[in-house]
């Protein structure tokens, strides 16, 4: 089976996950600095070694519901991403993935503060993305006559 690729797109650099090949865990695999590499390029290479068949994308909701101004960026670039890759590119809501992320970060106690917490993010806004993929599993005796139980 193919995994899904995670983003969250900023203006510096971009967090980057990826799901295992049930798409059922993600976890931080890379942090693309902008200015030092061509992130499209650096995402095309990611879906090929990755055996990637679909890219999410965090998209910068306000709270209330509105595209923020971060969104037109992301908006762009999400543009010039479906152009240069054959897999399909989907948003999913990234309000509070940087919060997620930096409270990941603090419960493991990290000694390195520098770590990539835009990869953490990139894995937060994935991993939300998988959940919401799954079925629910039923509840217990759903599907029987509750009267036997």
């Amino acid at each position: 089976m193919a995994r899904s690729i995670g983003l969250d797109v900023g203006t510096r650099r971009i967090g980057v996950a990826v799901s295992d090949t049930l798409k059922v865990i993600a976890r931080p695999l890379d942090v693309i600095d902008r200015k030092r590499r061509d992130a499209l390029q650096a995402i095309s290479t990611l879906v090929r070694d990755q055996a990637a068949d679909q890219i999410i994308v965090g998209y910068p909701w306000n709270t209330d519901g509105t595209a923020g101004p971060q969104a037109r960026l992301v908006d762009e670039f999400l543009s010039r991403l479906r152009n240069t890759v054959a897999v399909p590119v989907i948003i999913c809501d990234e309000r509070y993935s940087t919060g997620e992320a930096i409270e990941i970060m603090e419960s493991r106690r990290r000694k390195d503060k520098s770590a990539p917490d835009d990869a953490i993010a990139a894995a937060v806004i994935l991993q939300r993305y998988l959940d919401q993929q799954r079925p629910l599993a039923p509840l217990p005796y759903e599907d029987e006559d509750p009267e036997h139980h």
